[in-house]
């Protein structure tokens, strides 16, 4: 082999490994030019081509009942009925978002819009899931800021509500947030656009803003590890304009509706070399591109500026035959550039001219699916830091715990205390800052608002064949954000468990039936054995979670060296943090509800109730006694469908008035939230504890999956528990009635006369609406 053009250091700069160069040099048989060398080194980065999660990712069930479109194309697709048919799909932007907050977060967004609408799907609501650093940072509340600004800003501009999500604070994020988009979008094209180039002479569009230097190289800067350098890298963060990307919608859809289009892509993530590899590659077919005709916001741009450009609000198509005329004269009519760039070809290589010359010649295949994949070993047994945690028990616990309270070092604390102190933590307060400041009722379909429910839940507009059949028109879609990093940290096996079934059990809490899910598998590097061993069992997790719940996976992204570098150069990894992003269908949208009681007299009960719960890996152990240890509860996947389809089924029929999940801060926590979301407050009497070893907070804050909180109507009871012994046996408990307004939570257990915590609603409210105002 004769000696590389590059340096070793410049091969490295564009995040090639030395034994990848070796093939690169063997797939071309030769060594390649500089803008060869940059093509490869996006699509072979981590964020193109999930070399190191594309054999866990193969676990993942894919098909079922709903699905139309699976992983592999830009969205996922299912089928709703009734001629409803949902793209949907979450992705990442955490390091641009770490560098550049407002401008990552607006990215983030108009990135996944473009996937929505690029399958012939008009984007109908946003969501987005968000982890930053501790609000005592002054870095923490600017990044926090800026994201947040940056979600609004986008979505308000281009009128697209968002509907719903959550956000964390953990030190684990301070100096690597993570900013997780979702969107989903209603099919108005006959068919399904698809983005596999075919017809040989067939004409290749460049549509949309023009082409600059921004964002060079944005796919494999989020392919490492952030620095103190990576201010540097100011330049691979993308600069979006919601304006514009409203017009691409509106002529992208109108365009589509022609039969004009053969295929379409966005250019996100590598820009120009992704979408002319991925297209080429996926039809089986070359595409050449003459980057002359390309339209360049900057003079004297090279080809590996072209190519590697990650500009916003950009698509390529593949028109018919003749009819590219037809698709320009629209995108004009938008105020949007429009040009023939290229074409397909027989061969299936990716060729692009500059000047009249070859710039780049490249098989298809070698960029966008021949790429490496590195088959690595799981650790033979959990890292230390996981066994030492996993040894904690209550009794790990010092001071004493009565019915009065607790005792932490030398402090008393009564229950009230607790709560309270609970009802303060960011991370389980209301994020009431946060979504007032998006628009989440535009276009008028949004029924459960932010903060009111478990999850967002949007009316579908019936479509007219629907319609004269006398269906449709009651039809809804529910979604969901979910992921309890914690419980992933200590044991990412149990823990992506547990997301994927709370977030189902956050749709079943609006009335609504689980259907399919996306992900985002946000995580350290699988470089190092602790972070692969995190991503391996988390993917085992999510794998067995969907399958026991019936919902599969339809695409998602991969996020990984989500670690920052301190000052010795050591890594510093995030909480793995696979988020499940989850659509289910409700049938009927007059019959839903949210989480706050309804009425003084309804009956309160507690659904789920086979094991104590457990301190283990709780937010009362982290934020009371600042202790991350002990295993989180395990999923008893045959009672969680139970208590689900228990809760929908109620709701269905009017019998159930509000649902809540019993999730993070336990019982007591969940009963406040009903309580200051409904201003009443609520009587509630709980089982003693049941064996000598079980201590107060256990009852109170004690955490574990398979439980909803309901509220009945009175006239409702008896049918209600006829039902209720019928199908869930004695696994459900009455434990209360709400009371007036303005009233107290007062919660008392068995034989004792008085309180173990009675709390006014006004004093919580203060607590937990005003908890992230304070701290900014």
């Amino acid at each position: 082999m004769t000696v590389p053009p590059f340096s070793p250091e410049e091969i490295a700069s564009e995040g090639i490994k030395p034994a990848e160069y070796e093939e690169i040099v063997k797939r071309l048989d030769r060594h390649p030019n500089k803008a060869e060398l940059g093509m490869f080194g996006v699509m072979w980065s981590e964020h193109c081509c999930y070399k190191n999660s594309r054999p866990l990712l193969k676990q993942f069930p894919t098909t079922g009942k709903h699905i139309l479109v699976g992983p592999g194309e830009n969205a996922g697709v299912v089928d709703l009925g009734d001629g409803h048919h949902l793209a949907f799909k979450i992705e990442s932007h955490n390091h641009p978002s770490a560098v550049e907050p407002f401008q990552g977060a607006t990215t983030g967004v108009g990135g996944i819009l473009r996937d929505i609408f690029t399958m012939g799907a008009r984007p109908i609501a946003i969501l987005n899931s968000l982890r930053f650093g501790s609000l005592e940072e002054a870095k923490t509340r600017r990044i926090f800021n800026g994201v947040v600004e940056g979600i609004a800003h986008y979505g308000n501009c281009t009128g697209i509500p968002t509907v719903g999500g959550e956000v964390y604070f953990d030190r684990a994020y301070s100096g690597n947030p993570l900013v997780n988009a979702m969107a989903l979008g209603l099919m108005e094209t006959e068919e399904i656009v698809k983005s596999g180039a075919a017809g040989i002479g067939n004409p290749v569009l460049y549509v949309g803003s023009t082409t600059g230097r921004d964002g060079m190289g944005g796919a494999s800067f989020a392919s490492a590890e952030l620095s103190d350098d990576s201010m540097d890298d100011r330049p691979a963060v993308q600069v979006g304009d919601p304006f514009l990307e409203k017009s691409l919608i509106e002529a992208c859809l109108e365009a589509f509706k022609t039969g004009a289009v053969v295929a379409a892509q966005d250019m996100g993530a590598a820009g120009l070399t992704c979408s002319t590899s991925e297209m080429a590659e996926k039809g089986g077919v070359g595409v050449e591109l003459d980057l002359d005709k390309i339209p360049a916001r900057e003079p004297g741009m090279t080809p590996y500026e072209y190519l590697l450009s990650e500009s916003q609000e950009r698509m390529l198509f593949v028109a018919k035959k003749g009819r590219e005329e037809e698709l320009i004269e629209i995108f004009h009519r938008w105020g949007l550039h429009a040009v023939v760039a290229g074409k397909v070809i027989q061969e299936p290589i990716v060729r692009i001219f500059h000047q009249g010359q070859i710039a780049a010649e490249v098989p298809a295949a070698a960029l966008a699916e021949d790429t490496p994949i590195y088959h690595r070993e799981l650790l033979s047994e959990p890292p230390e830091y996981a066994r030492k945690a996993w040894e904690w028990t209550v009794s790990s616990i010092v001071g004493a715990c009565t019915e009065e309270g607790i005792e932490i070092g030398e402090k008393w604390q009564s229950w009230n205390e607790v709560l309270l102190q609970l009802l303060d933590t960011p991370s389980l307060a209301s994020k009431r800052w946060v979504y007032r400041q998006y628009d989440h009722q535009v276009q008028n379909n949004t029924l459960v608002l932010p903060g009111a429910a478990d999850a967002a839940v949007i009316r579908l507009r019936p479509i007219a064949s629907a319609l004269e059949k006398g269906g449709g028109d009651r039809k809804g879609v529910a979604v969901t954000t979910d992921c309890n990093s914690r419980y992933v940290y200590l044991d990412p096996y149990e823990g992506a468990k547990a997301a994927v079934v709370e977030a189902a059990r956050n749709l079943s809490c609006v009335g609504a039936e689980p259907i399919a899910i996306t992900d985002n598998l946000n995580f350290g590097s699988p470089e190092h054995p602790v972070g692969y061993w995190q991503l391996a069992l988390a993917c085992q997790g999510i794998a067995e979670a969907c399958q026991e719940m019936g919902t599969p996976v339809t695409g998602g992204n991969v996020s990984l060296y989500n670690e920052t570098l301190d000052s010795e150069g050591k890594p510093q990894a995030i909480y793995p943090t696979p988020v499940i992003g989850m659509v289910g269908l409700v049938p009927d949208i007059t019959r839903t509800c949210g989480q706050s009681w309804q009425k003084e007299g309804d009956r309160v009960y507690l659904l789920g109730i086979p094991t104590l719960p457990t301190l283990s890996a709780s937010e009362y152990l982290a934020t009371i006694h600042g202790t991350i240890a002990g295993k989180p509860p395990r999923i008893d996947f045959e009672l969680e469908r139970k208590v689900q389809a228990a809760c929908r089924h109620g709701i269905r029929e009017g019998w159930v008035k509000s649902a809540h999940d019993c999730a993070e801060g336990g019982l007591a926590f969940a009963l406040a939230e009903c309580c200051i979301s409904g201003n009443l407050g609520a009587e509630i009497s709980l089982n003693p504890p049941q064996n000598a070893g079980q201590r107060w907070d256990e009852i109170l804050f004690g955490e574990g999956g398979n439980r909803i909180l309901v509220a009945i109507a009175a006239e409702s009871q008896s049918v209600w528990e006829d039902y209720l012994q019928e199908v869930l046996n004695n696994l459900w408990q009455a434990i209360g009635t709400v009371t007036q307004t303005e009233g107290n939570l007062r919660i008392s257990c068995g034989f004792r006369t008085s309180a173990l915590l009675d709390v006014k609603i006004c004093d919580m409210r203060d607590r937990w609406s005003r908890a992230i105002e304070r701290r900014l």
